[in-house]
């Protein structure tokens, strides 16, 4: 479903790398984990997959979703998989969400925008042409419904700011899935939650994916949150993929120093008082 082989991002006239020679392979319908620390270089990859890297950024290598290549794509043409083939979740709801509109609408938008694009797709979204407002707010409901949204017509006509954290992040699922997308990236989804919402959304995601079908790449600097979702693994730090396996795998052996640490800082048998371990412990150093 998604083939990247030897991709770089680099940003500015000086070239800063954030991301070196990454190849991955995620194939359709499997749940792939992206891990690594703030400024490892993941939410510029998930950016470089879905083509939405700022002016001063240079791409290299090739990205090929479904056999097709990305890299060098005409935004035209990437704009009409974004959405649609392939979708992304943010971390941060408040700032991916548009405060002056109401978030039934947007995520009607999402659905709309695709339609217009392609209306021999109908059957797909279950849109009658000659009723698609009808049918685009029936289908907003429906799918809010199934991310496990409470009175889905009240929370379709609410502004984000009128809506808890769990509630927001459930509808940046839902636009993510309205279309019913070959790939969905989740970077950080949970993060701006608290435990207690952050399972339940955990516990949507595994059961919207299973629902669906879709492959994920679910990207996070949390191994323990990883591997609720995710079978596959790979471990990114500094720019570049230093470990990459099952989840259990990494778990039992760990080869790589950093992951080593991650895993250690993933424990939940730390008993009360005992020192949690620190990357320097195994032999990585940031300076």
């Amino acid at each position: 479903m998604l083939e990247l082989q030897g991709v770089g991002v680099e940003f500015g006239r000086r070239r800063v790398k954030a991301v070196h020679d990454v190849s991955l392979e995620i194939a359709s319908g499997q749940r792939f984990g992206l891990i690594g620390e703030s400024g490892s270089g993941k939410t510029a990859l998930a950016l470089a997959i879905m083509g939405l890297l700022p002016e001063n950024a240079h791409l290299t290598g090739s990205i090929r979703l479904d056999g097709r290549e990305l890299v060098g794509l005409p935004d035209e043409q990437y704009s009409r998989l974004r959405g649609d083939a392939v979708s992304l979740v943010f971390q941060e709801p408040m700032t991916a969400l548009d405060p002056t509109m109401a978030v039934g609408m947007q995520v009607a938008e999402v659905l709309r925008l695709h339609y217009v694009r392609n209306p021999k797709d109908a059957a797909k979204y279950r849109v009658d042409a000659a009723h698609i407002a009808v049918g685009a707010r029936q289908r907003v409901l429906a799918i809010l419904e199934e991310v496990g949204v409470h009175d889905p017509q009240r929370v379709a006509s609410s502004f984000p700011h009128q809506l808890s954290g769990g509630q927001r992040q459930r509808v940046l699922i839902a636009m993510a899935l309205i279309n019913r997308p070959e790939l969905v990236l989740l970077d950080e989804p949970t993060t701006a939650l608290d435990v207690r919402v952050q399972a339940q959304v955990l516990r949507l995601v595994d059961r919207e994916l299973t629902a669906s079908g879709a492959a994920c790449l679910f990207i996070s600097h949390d191994l323990a949150v990883v591997s609720q979702v995710c079978d596959e693994v790979a471990v990114m730090y500094r720019g570049s993929i230093v470990e990459q396996g099952s989840v259990r795998s990494i778990f039992e052996n760990p080869n790589h120093p950093y992951t080593r640490g991650l895993v250690a800082a993933a424990r939940l048998d730390v008993k009360p008082g005992e020192r949690l371990p620190v990357l320097e412990d195994f032999g990585v150093n940031d300076e």
